[in-house]
């Protein structure tokens, strides 16, 4: 599990999306915030993001609370424990195939079905959601993706590369969002199908993990999927290079040839992965912040100088322009 990515941030809109079915199963969602750290007010926030680790822990807690594995976005609750009881059907495949076979035959045949399917056609090899689960809403069918695509990655402990993730419906948050949730990989919305589609060549890869290590990846699922890091991307090189010192950042020439490539050519690069190198390094220091300020026994001009910020004020400043509120507040509400 990667440190600095348990620091990542995601939209705020996630955490709507785990909460849209608490409050009419009679659950308390401000009680529920309130035990991640969440404050609730950053939840009317648009521009408003947590940690991948409270966005991990609030899902589990959601489920739990529900007593449903699909967030009450399915025809009928999927029990708890369905995910553990897959991952040991699963568990011993040789290949991805046949993991990712045995995956979707899995939950074909549950009672309330969640209709996948591997296809594979020369080259290509997919695993669609069928259409009648774009019924139950834009996030089941995002959830559904998101799990198929990071359980493969931790089966064969390598990050998957996607041609392109489908989805029929339309986004509900920045394009940037949706990429960072499938680690830099192409998203396309309003499409003719819900599907990953990807080289059909990795199916051969041979799953690395053993029923040893899946005891310790189910204390956690959620978490060691969304934090566990095989990234080999320009802008997770570019990131590790700017986290060596977030007060005195190199530019973007320094990083280049820290690399070994032309500054024009990093930047190229960055630009395919739908990143910038002013946008990464306002990334690190927002989500670096966010990690800190969760921690009561640091001050805040202490967060700031964590952060990379040389003054609290211009600290303040740039919280305010990523959250809607000051640091002051957001900490309020932890």
């Amino acid at each position: 599990m990667s440190g600095a990515n348990n620091k990542v941030s995601v939209s705020v809109h996630f955490v709507q999306a785990i909460l849209k079915h608490c409050l009419d199963a009679g659950i308390d969602t401000q009680a529920l915030l309130r035990r991640q750290r969440i404050p609730p007010r950053l939840v009317l926030e648009p521009q408003a993001r947590i940690s991948v680790q409270q966005l991990a822990d609030l899902q589990t807690s959601a489920m739990q609370a529900l007593g449903d594995e699909s967030l009450g976005y399915a025809e009928r609750a999927i029990p708890l424990g369905t995910w553990d009881m897959m991952c040991h059907a699963v568990i011993t495949s040789q290949t991805l195939g046949q993991a990712l076979n045995r995956h979707c035959r899995f939950f074909e045949l549950m009672a309330n079905g969640i209709p996948l399917k591997l296809a594979i056609e020369g080259d290509e090899a997919r695993v669609e959601l069928a259409p009648s689960a774009s019924a139950h809403g834009a996030y089941f069918s995002e959830l559904c993706l998101l799990n198929t695509h990071r359980f493969a990655c931790w089966l064969v402990q390598e990050e998957l590369p996607l041609r392109e993730v489908h989805f029929e419906h339309s986004p509900s948050t920045r394009a940037i969002d949706y990429r960072l949730m499938f680690v830099g990989n192409p998203v396309s919305f309003e499409q003719n199908d819900t599907s990953l589609i990807f080289g059909a060549s990795l199916l051969e890869k041979p799953v690395m993990q053993t029923p040893e290590s899946l005891r310790r990846y189910l204390r956690h699922p959620v978490l060691t999927m969304l934090t566990t890091s095989y990234d080999f991307s320009w802008t997770a090189k570019v990131r590790a290079q700017l986290r060596q010192n977030l007060l005195f950042m190199p530019e973007l020439p320094d990083v280049a040839a820290a690399l070994d490539l032309h500054p024009q050519t990093l930047r190229r690069r960055l630009a395919a992965e739908g990143n910038t190198f002013k946008q990464i390094k306002s990334d690190i220091r927002r989500d670096t912040a966010l990690h800190f300020l969760g921690k009561r026994s640091l001050s805040v001009e202490e967060v700031a100088h964590r952060a990379g910020f040389s003054e609290a004020s211009a600290f303040i400043r740039a919280f305010k322009g990523w959250t809607g509120l000051t640091p002051y507040s957001y900490r309020k509400g932890l």
